[in-house]
């Protein structure tokens, strides 16, 4: 039974590592092709422009909403700064306080 938990366990951990590289793969290619667009708006010229330059900007748009999406559900439950950060940072924000003296103590 124990060694079953610890197969669904390397089960689930290798699932969560393969999402996390999975979305860093997707965003990297986003940053590739972002730049390229935005090149591209700065190159385009023609009759089309309007047309290419509202084209660029709904793909830049919708890809830029699918990759936060994205993100979000790879890291969910993922906080940056954590409750014992938050206390710690308080801590030491209360300690720095009482040992700060004025100019002429």
């Amino acid at each position: 039974m124990n060694q079953d938990l610890k197969k669904q366990q390397l089960r689930k951990a290798k699932d969560k590592v393969r999402k996390v590289k999975v979305f860093y793969i997707h965003l990297a290619g986003y940053v590739v092709v972002v730049a390229l667009l935005l090149y591209n708006l700065y190159i385009v010229a023609g009759p089309y422009k309007n047309k290419i330059i509202s084209l660029n900007l709904s793909v830049l748009v919708g890809w830029t909403v699918f990759i936060i999406i994205h993100g979000l559900n790879v890291f969910k439950g993922k906080r940056i700064f954590k409750k014992s950060w938050e206390d710690k940072k308080t801590a030491q924000f209360l300690k720095d306080k009482e040992e700060e003296k004025t100019f002429w103590e």
